[in-house]
């Protein structure tokens, strides 16, 4: 038995294991805790470790693959040409291992944050802690000087490079 790869329809991987499961195969869909503004809240959310991926496990000699591409919330089984890509053991065990944590943090100090909104709106600046539980301090440089500015968590949204 090997483990395989699922591609999900767009955020519908719990609807997919789901439903594999109900059909009798081993499936396993890696969870994270991350924060996330939500209703203007910061908010503890549960979501995919790996967004639109789940692992299934099957025995090629002896499983019927057929019924997986019609299952409810799966795009399709990720294959190279023709052939199922197969997941190495030992990184699903690693994975299943992982210890339980903090939940991943939305901003890092000394991240690059750009304001989204408010009277700063397209000004970035350094995301230095958070104030409170909805609130940020964030340095911005203004008139060649650094300025320390309290904002909501809200009006910020992290610069990508």
């Amino acid at each position: 038995m090997h483990w395989y790869a699922i591609h999900s329809k767009p955020r519908q991987e719990e609807r997919a294991l789901e439903n594999l499961e109900r059909q009798g195969f081993q499936a396993w869909l890696p969870m994270l805790t991350v924060e996330k503004v939500r209703r203007g809240k910061l908010a503890k959310v549960v979501e995919p470790m790996f967004s639109r991926y789940l692992f299934i496990r099957l025995d090629t000699e002896q499983t019927n693959w057929s019924p997986i591409r019609s299952t409810l919330g799966v795009s399709k089984l990720v294959s190279f040409g023709n052939r199922p890509a197969v997941i190495d053991d030992e990184l699903i065990l690693a994975l299943q291992q992982l210890p339980a944590r903090e939940p991943e943090r939305l901003f890092q100090p000394g991240q690059t944050v750009k304001f989204v909104s408010g009277p700063l709106r397209g000004l970035e600046g350094i995301y230095e802690q958070a104030d409170g539980e909805l609130r940020a301090m964030v340095l911005v440089d203004l008139l060649s000087k650094h300025h320390r500015i309290t904002t909501d968590m809200q009006d910020l949204m992290p610069v990508t490079i």
